[in-house]
């Protein structure tokens, strides 16, 4: 596989993802459904839902978070920062390792998933490293201008952007469960972008495809583990 396409597979993630981002900064004050009575600010107040009014199972639903994907967090200011820190190192290994197993010749999914995982994991970094600076603050009741006077934080304490919401299950857990029995359940609860998408992709497609990924070639007493690349038959046991 050519590095030409690979990176122009990683590039075309990268700017669909910040598009989406930047419309959504730009258009959208957070989101929520917890205020009733709030007089909507802008008609994406609570959200867009393309399917109807009543149609709760697919949205965009504004949120941001300060952590890793999928909405998790990481030790406050400190471990904002190191998160970031961590991947900015993680993206340039990145670049380094996909141009190694592209070399190597290693299967052609494994490289392209090592891309979705690389454009995932620099999709949320810009957004950690810059959005602070290029951002005004979202709130509830107002919606972000670009470029402003004075962003919303510094370097590397972006906030990252997700909307992507699909609580395609409403249902209450079970009562006879200890501690958790009887309470609110909701399946798909987490709001996600396309760069923790893309990472998903990669990382599950890598588990469930590892064998056809990698070919173990057995040498008398030993295995050894290859890319699934073109093999010589011609070996003579030594």
């Amino acid at each position: 596989m050519k590095p030409r396409n690979i990176f122009l597979l990683i590039l075309l993630i990268i700017v669909v993802d910040q598009v989406i981002k930047i419309w959504i900064k730009t258009h959208m004050p957070l989101s929520y459904n917890w205020d009733p009575s709030h007089l909507p600010m802008t008609k994406y107040d609570r959200g867009i839902r393309p399917f109807g009014p009543n149609s709760t199972w697919c949205q965009i639903y504004f949120v941001e978070n300060e952590g890793m994907a999928w909405g998790w967090k990481f030790g406050g200011d400190w471990g904002k920062m190191l998160l970031t820190l961590f991947r900015l190192f993680a993206v340039i290994f990145g670049v380094y390792y996909i141009l190694s197993i592209i070399k190597k010749k290693y299967h052609k999914g494994f490289i392209i998933c090592v891309g979705l995982i690389f454009a995932g994991a620099l999709g949320n970094l810009i957004d950690s490293m810059f959005y602070g600076l290029i951002f005004e603050e979202s709130t509830f009741t107002t919606v972000a201008k670009m470029f402003p006077k004075q962003g919303y934080a510094g370097f590397l304490h972006g906030k990252v952007v997700d909307m992507f919401y699909f609580p395609i299950i409403h249902s209450h857990f079970p009562k006879w469960l200890p501690v958790i029995g009887g309470d609110d359940f909701e399946f798909f609860s987490p709001v996600f972008n396309l760069a923790d998408a893309s990472i998903s992709v990669g990382v599950i497609a890598i588990l469930l495809f590892q064998k056809k990924f990698f070919h173990h070639h057995h040498t008398g007493s030993e295995t050894i583990a290859t890319p699934n690349t073109t093999v010589n038959d011609d070996i003579e046991a030594v």
